[in-house]
């Protein structure tokens, strides 16, 4: 209640006894910074679940590069049809190769760690590809400090996948971890000091809003006999005209009748306070570029750094979502071919990105003008496999 500092305390006591430091030991106790748990779950819950710069950023970062044409070749030729294609078209029965490469790419991002399940069937592929909770598994180092299980824990059930037989059930790929030797370092985290800013400030714009969008007060009472302690009677109907016709959103600007010698004194914002909302943009900004998002794309003011929005859109598809896109299809690609023994290559088509259209354009241009390069060579340049009698 907006009101409650006005309601009475027991009586004061004419003899107290505490410690004269008492009141400083509280006051210093109360600034302390309170910040969210940093594990996965917690993260998730704060910065996925429960922040719309955070939701935003993961599933723009994964649905664009999930929606990312994939070509599979090998160092001769480039695949139309392949059972592993078939397999990245159909991973399983419930889900699309979008959908499975979105969880992908989403579990790396909100926990560092993605987790791919293979079900193994009559022929040499997998006959299944399942995307696993990351913060359900957990890995089991050997002697030597690799991995010789992952164990899958739900609730108190508890499945273990060996990874000591010759074709390993479980492909783990991880981002980068200065200070992990077997785990992911996710984006969420390096945000996290941004995500409890912005939930502070959105906490704090919404909890003005239910106070009349106005700072707080004080009603001061001058008695005309020198009292000043309201009856009873007074204070209680003052706490009720208050919660009764001048709090809350419907309420705002209603005009206050005050009587019997009461005078409101408005308390107004520091220039702190007032900075608020710019604190706010600026942690919106900080999450946004942990994602590696340009804040244009997220609808962030106040950000100069790209000339136009093509421009913000263009480097967001060259430095980050081909990077990742590439890091995930290179592990699943050579995972995928301890199955079968074929050596084939997983790839991002990136002929077939509007995004880099006009880049590649260029590129295409520039290598085919090249007269002192070989057929083979522009190729290789291309990123296109050699064709038989190139030279």
């Amino acid at each position: 209640m907006v009101f409650d500092f006005l309601k009475r305390s027991a009586p004061v006591v004419p003899e107290q006894k505490a410690s004269a430091t008492g009141p400083v030991i509280n006051y210093s106790g109360s600034g302390r910074v309170a910040w969210s748990p940093r594990d996965t779950v917690s993260l998730t819950k704060t910065g996925f679940l429960g922040n719309p710069i955070g939701f935003r950023a993961v599933k723009l970062i994964a649905e664009t590069a999930a929606s990312i044409p994939l070509v599979l070749q090998d160092c001769e030729r480039r695949f139309d049809v392949h059972p592993m294609l078939s397999l990245m078209t159909r991973p399983n029965p419930v889900q699309g190769r979008a959908e499975l490469f979105e969880a992908v790419y989403g579990q790396l991002l909100l926990s560092g760690n993605a987790y791919l399940e293979a079900v193994q069937g009559a022929a040499l592929l997998p006959a299944e590809l399942h995307v696993l909770r990351s913060d359900r598994m957990s890995l089991v180092p050997g002697a030597d400090g690799w991995p010789v299980a992952y164990d899958y824990t739900v609730g108190n059930r508890k499945h273990r996948f060996d990874m000591t037989g010759g074709v390993t059930p479980i492909c783990h790929i991880r981002n980068f971890h200065p200070q992990d030797d077997h785990y992911g370092f996710s984006p969420m985290q390096a945000a996290a000091v941004a995500l409890d800013v912005h939930v502070a400030a959105s906490h704090w714009s919404k909890a003005l809003l239910d106070n009349a969008a106005r700072p707080s007060g004080a009603f001061v009472y001058k008695g005309a006999d020198g009292q000043s302690q309201l009856s009873t009677d007074q204070y209680d109907r003052l706490l009720n005209e208050m919660a009764s016709h001048h709090q809350g959103a419907r309420n705002a600007g209603r005009p206050m009748l005050l009587e019997g010698g009461l005078d409101w004194k408005p308390m107004g914002f520091s220039p702190s306070d007032m900075e608020f909302q710019k604190t706010k943009e600026a942690a919106a900004r900080e999450i946004a570029i942990a994602f590696g998002v340009p804040p244009m794309l997220l609808g962030i003011p106040g950000d100069a750094t790209y000339a136009n929005y093509q421009e913000a859109n263009r480097a967001f598809f060259r430095l980050t979502v081909l990077p990742l896109v590439s890091k995930v299809t290179a592990n699943l690609s050579h995972w995928l071919s301890g199955f079968s023994g074929e050596e084939v290559a997983l790839k991002p088509d990136m002929d077939q990105v509007p995004a880099l259209a006009t880049e590649r354009d260029q590129q295409w241009a520039r290598v085919g003008a090249a007269d002192f390069l070989t057929p083979a060579e522009k190729r290789a340049i291309l990123g296109l496999p050699s064709l038989a009698g190139d030279e």
